[in-house]
């Protein structure tokens, strides 16, 4: 059977090709020539010419001349009597970086998180790319176990309501703790950090609002289709700025500041004892004690003295939890 014609590859596109053939090849161990090719989309001949060329690649040595083990080498009887690749010798590869243990740690944490969202379930993508991390990394990643969020159901449900067009109706607790029944039309999904947030125009304030996923409850799809609010400009941002917005002076360290920039009322800094101080921009105060508890010790309350107050009070409540309690050393 004649083998199918394909284009042949582009510059820029061969050379993506020839970086990713050889971590397959060492991964594959024995291949052979027709399942690399249907496995990169490319013709027989074009792999054939590929291994060729790699078998005259490699590292030269301190003298700066190519000796016989500074090169890539395959199985020649394999390769030209059974058009089977199998790579004998190859160089740089073990030397090339590597994550750490911690670094592959982390990376397999968060793979894990958006395995455990309701549209990757059982994704063989993420679980290959976990598989590779843990493989690659320079020593075993510590074991991380990452719980489901009390979240994803309700992301299911939101998910839904967004995809077939419907209203959707839940119990929202705000970040003061007010609680009420919303209907809403639903617009898209957005995260900041660890929180999941809808964006939907809200019937009962007649405008665009976002809702943290986490404090909503109680969630029902509709059958009501959302309605046409071209009236209603969906902002590029998650978060806005309004009337009733309060100014907050803290002080940051410099590497600080790109995590505080959605919050920053105007660009003026002043350096204060070697941190710089800015002016930012929130809705309410509850908001401000959850932005300072994620930067410990990066950020430190200058004024209102409300302000103030409420983070002081805040830790203060934190600290008491520990009242009492004795170490196991004592």
């Amino acid at each position: 059977m004649n083998e199918p014609r394909r284009k042949p590859l582009k510059a820029s596109d061969k050379l993506v090709f020839l970086l990713s053939l050889v971590p397959y090849l060492l991964e594959q161990q024995v291949v052979d020539v027709p399942d690399a090719a249907a496995h990169f989309g490319v013709s027989d001949e074009e792999i054939r010419e590929a291994v060729r060329l790699i078998a005259t690649s490699g590292l030269p040595g301190a003298t700066g001349t190519y000796q016989p083990n500074d090169l890539f080498d395959i199985d020649w009887d394999a390769f030209e009597d059974d058009d089977v690749i199998v790579i004998v010798h190859h160089v740089a590869i073990d030397d090339a970086p590597r994550l750490s243990a911690r670094e592959a740690a982390a990376l397999i944490a968060g793979l894990q998180y958006l395995s455990a969202l309701p549209e990757n379930a059982g994704s063989a993508s993420l679980g290959a790319l976990m598989q590779k991390l843990t493989a690659g990394a320079s020593a075993a990643p510590s074991r991380i176990a990452v719980a489901e969020s009390a979240s994803n159901g309700s992301l299911a449900i939101i998910r839904e309501a967004v995809a077939g067009g419907r209203q959707l109706e839940f119990d929202y607790r705000n970040a003061v703790g007010v609680a009420g029944r919303r209907r809403v039309d639903p617009l898209r999904i957005l995260s900041q950090d660890a929180d999941w947030y809808l964006q939907a125009y809200c019937h009962t304030r007649e405008d665009v609002r976002n809702f943290r996923v986490d404090r909503m409850s109680g969630l029902v799809v509709s059958d009501l289709p959302i309605d046409e609010h071209a009236e209603a400009e969906v902002p590029d941002t998650l978060f806005q700025g309004s009337e009733s917005d309060f100014d907050v002076v803290v002080d940051a360290v410099p590497e600080a500041l790109p995590l505080l920039a959605d919050y920053l009322a105007d660009s003026k800094t002043e350096a204060v004892d070697g941190r710089l101080r800015v002016t930012l921009r929130l809705a309410h105060v509850h908001g401000l004690k959850r932005l300072v508890a994620g930067l410990p010790g990066l950020v430190t309350v200058v004024s209102p003295a409300e302000a103030r107050a409420a983070v002081a009070g805040w830790a203060d409540a934190g600290l008491a939890g520990y009242a009492g309690q004795e170490t196991s050393d004592h």
